[in-house]
C-alpha cells in the first residue's frame, strides 16, 4: 500500500502523496523555508499531526543535527535544499523502503512490492522469514531484489539526487538503556499509571475506537481512554468506540461476562461512550485467506487470524475512527520479565535464581526445571536447545519444532543455499541477546499480530491501529522497575493491577488469566485444511517447488488439525502456508494501477 511515493529521476526529487490518506488525515504534509516533510502516521501526538510534522522538519533542518526522535507511529520524508531525510520511528508500524543501485536510491515507497519485481525475488529473505513470526520487521531484506527496509528508529540520509550518504540509529528522549530513576517517591503503580495515561492521551483524535476484550490490558486502555476524554485532558473531546468480538458458543464464550463487565465500568466514566458488539461465531482463522495472505505487500504471517479483525475494524471504520487503540502487546512489557532469572545466573545468584524459580513455579502448572530450562538455559543455548528439543520429539512434522529450528518441509537445500543457518543465528540473538531481561522489550515490539493487516486496511477504514502499552515512556518504565517490584506469585502484571486499581472493576482486576483463542484456530484448520492442502499441491510458482517438501507441509497441515504440536509449530506452519499464497499472488499479479496522488515536490 503506497501512502508515499519519492522519485529521484533528475537534479531534484519528486514527491507525491496518496491524495486519499491525505483527505483522512493518514499523510500529512507540510512546508517551511526550510523544506517539506511528508509524514505518514502521526509524530507527537494524533490530535496535533500537522504541529508534530512541523516539529520533525523543523528538528532536523540544521545540517548534521540528531536530535532525539519523537513519539508516534510515523515513517516520513523531510527534503530540504541540500539533502533528504527517511527516518521512521522506534516502534516502526508504518514501513517504509527504498530501491537502491549502486549506492544510488532511485525510489522510496511505503510499499516494497511497488518498488521491487516479481521477477526478482530475493532468496535470503525468505530464509530469515520462515525463521519465525517476529523475522521480517528489524531486518533490512525485503522479498524483492535491490528493495531495503528503513529499519525502525533509522535516519537515512540521501543527497537530492539520491546519492546514499550515510545512515543511523536515532532513540527518542525517554527509552536510553539506563533511564533516570523517578525522583517524586511515587510507588511502581503510580509510575505506569502516569506513563499509560501520557500513551494513551498522545493517541486520542476526534472519533476514538478501543479494543474491548475483558481483560485486564485492553479494559485499562479503554477506561483511560474514557476519563481523558471526559475530562477534556491532552487536547481533546472527542467520541468513544468500544469495539469488541462476542463468542456466543465454545470456549470463549465464558469470556462474555467479563467483557459486559469491562463495557459497563467504561460507560461509567463517559456514558457517551458506543459500544459496538460485533457477533463472531461464524468466523473461523483462514477464511478467506487467499485474499488475506495474497494481497498484502510482504508475506503475513499472521493472516489467518485476519478474518477476525478485519470484522472488527470493518465496524469501526463505519462509524468514522480516525484511530483505534488495543492492548496488544501489553505481556511481555507490563508482566514480571521472567528472564531476570538469567540475569541472576549470569551475576552468579544461583541460590537466589532457583529460589525465584520456585516462587514462579509454584504460581504455575510448571516445575522447577522447566521454568530454569525455558528461561535460563534456552536463551543462553537457544540453537542448540532446539536441536535436542527436536530429536526427542521426532517422529512427526510438528513434534519439537521450535523457533529457530528447520522446519521439516523447507529443503535442506534451498535452506544451504540462502543462508538458513545465519538468519537462525541471526533471530536467536535479536530474541535473547546477550542480555535476554532487555531483548525481550525489543521483541515485545513485533509480537502485535494485527499491525500488517491494520496498514494494508488503512485507505479504506481511514485509521491505524496504534499500541499504548508500547509507548517508548511506558517501556522505559517498567524497564528501570525492580524485579521485585513487578513480580508477585499467583497474580501476573502486578504493577498494572495496582495501577488501575482505582478504576478495573473487581472481577477484572483479580481475575488471573484468559481463556485462549484456540477456538477459531481449531475451526479453521477443520474447515479449511483440505483446502490449504489443496493450495499447496497445485501451487505453480516454480520458488514453491524449490523451497518447499510440499508431501511435508502437507503432513503438517494434517497433524495440526488432528490437535498436534504445540503454538510454535503452529505459528512456523501459518506462515509457510501464508508464504505460499503470497507467491502464488505475485504470479497473478497485474501491473498496479496507482492510487490519485497529489504532487508535494515535483522535480524539474
Amino acid at each position: 500500500m503506497e501512502a508515499l511515493r519519492v522519485e529521484f529521476a533528475g537534479d531534484a526529487p519528486e514527491l507525491r502523496t496518496a491524495e486519499a490518506m491525505v483527505r483522512q488525515g493518514l499523510v500529512t504534509t507540510v512546508s517551511s523555508p526550510a523544506g517539506t516533510a511528508a509524514v505518514v502516521g502521526w509524530a507527537g501526538s494524533v490530535h496535533d499531526r500537522l504541529a508534530g510534522a512541523h516539529a520533525l522538519l523543523g528538528a532536523f533542518a540544521p545540517p548534521g543535527s540528531e536530535p532525539p526522535l519523537p513519539t508516534g507511529d510515523f515513517a516520513a520524508v523531510l527534503v530540504y535544499q541540500d539533502r533528504v531525510l527517511l527516518l521512521r520511528d522506534e516502534q516502526a508500524r508504518i514501513p517504509l523502503f527504498f530501491r537502491e543501485s549502486e549506492g544510488r536510491v532511485s525510489a522510496v515507497s511505503t510499499s516494497a512490492r511497488g518498488l521491487g519485481s516479481a521477477a526478482e525475488l530475493e532468496h535470503r529473505y525468505f530464509c530469515r522469514y520462515l525463521t519465525g513470526n517476529m523475522a521480517q520487521p528489524h531486518t533490512e531484506l525485503t522479498p524483492f531484489a535491490g528493495v531495503h527496509r528503513i529499519l525502525g528508529g533509522e535516519v537515512v540520509e540521501l543527497s537530492v539526487t539520491g546519492r546514499m550518504r550515510g545512515h543511523r540509529l536515532s532513540r527518542t528522549g525517554r527509552t536510553g538503556d539506563s533511564p533516570a530513576p523517578v525522583a517524586d517517591g511515587s510507588g511502581p503503580g503510580q509510575q505506569l499509571r502516569r506513563a499509560l495515561e501520557h500513551a494513551v492521551g498522545r493517541r486520542l483524535g476526534r472519533t476514538i475506537a478501543c479494543h474491548v476484550s475483558g481483560g485486564t490490558d485492553s479494559t485499562s486502555v479503554a477506561l483511560l481512554t474514557a476519563r481523558l476524554l471526559a475530562a477534556g485532558q491532552e487536547g481533546s473531546t472527542g467520541d468513544l468506540v468500544l469495539l469488541a468480538g462476542r463468542f456466543g458458543t465454545g470456549e470463549l464464550a465464558a469470556e462474555r461476562p467479563y467483557l459486559e463487565e469491562a463495557v459497563e465500568a467504561v460507560r461509567r466514566q463517559a456514558p457517551g461512550a458506543r459500544p459496538v458488539i460485533v457477533d463472531a461465531d461464524d468466523v473461523a482463522d483462514f477464511d478467506d485467506f487467499l485474499h488475506h495472505a495474497g494481497d498484502s505487500d510482504e508475506p503475513h504471517a499472521h493472516a489467518f487470524r485476519a478474518p477476525f479483525w478485519s470484522r472488527l475494524h470493518a465496524a469501526a471504520a463505519e462509524l468514522g475512527c480516525d484511530i483505534l487503540l488495543t492492548g496488544c502487546g501489553a505481556d511481555p512489557i507490563v508482566d514480571a520479565n521472567p528472564f531476570h532469572l538469567h540475569r541472576l545466573a549470569r551475576s552468579g545468584r544461583l541460590r537466589e535464581m532457583t529460589r525465584q524459580a520456585r516462587l514462579r513455579a509454584a504460581a504455575s502448572d510448571q516445575g522447577v526445571r522447566d521454568i530454569v530450562r525455558t528461561h535460563v538455559v534456552q536463551p543462553a543455548l537457544p540453537l542448540t536447545a532446539e536441536r535436542i528439543t527436536r530429536l526427542v520429539h521426532r517422529g512427526t512434522v510438528l513434534g519439537g519444532l521450535g523457533h529457530f529450528t528447520r522446519p521439516p518441509w523447507l529443503r535442506r537445500g534451498f535452506a544451504r543455499a540462502h543462508g538458513y543457518r545465519a538468519a537462525r543465528v541471526g533471530e536467536s540473538r535479536f530474541l535473547f541477546g546477550r542480555a535476554p531481561e532487555q531483548s525481550l522489550y525489543d521483541a515485545a515490539n513485533y509480537l502485535a499480530a494485527p499491525d500488517p493487516l491494520s496498514w494494508r486496511c488503512a485507505p479504506q477504514n481511514g485509521f491505524f491501529l496504534s499500541h499504548p502499552f508500547l509507548d517508548p515512556e511506558v517501556i522505559a518504565t517498567m524497564r528501570r522497575l525492580p524485579a521485585e517490584a513487578t513480580f508477585r506469585p499467583g497474580r501476573p502484571k502486578t504493577v498494572l493491577r495496582e495501577a488501575m486499581a482505582d478504576m478495573l472493576p473487581p472481577r477484572i482486576r483479580d481475575r488471573a488469566d484468559k481463556i485462549p483463542f484456540n477456538g477459531p484456530y481449531v475451526h479453521g484448520l477443520r474447515s479449511h485444511g483440505d483446502d490449504l492442502i489443496d493450495l499447496c499441491r497445485s501451487a505453480r510458482h516454480p520458488l514453491i517447488a524449490e523451497m518447499f517438501d510440499i508431501d511435508r507441509l502437507c503432513q503438517a497441515v494434517r497433524e495440526a488439525q488432528l490437535g498436534m504440536g504445540d503454538s510454535a509449530s503452529w505459528d512456523r506452519m501459518n506462515g509457510s502456508l501464508a508464504l505460499v499464497v503470497w507467491l502464488e499472488g505475485l504470479l497473478d499479479e497485474r501491473s498496479p494501477v496507482p492510487a490519485a496522488a497529489l504532487p508535494v515536490i515535483a522535480g524539474s
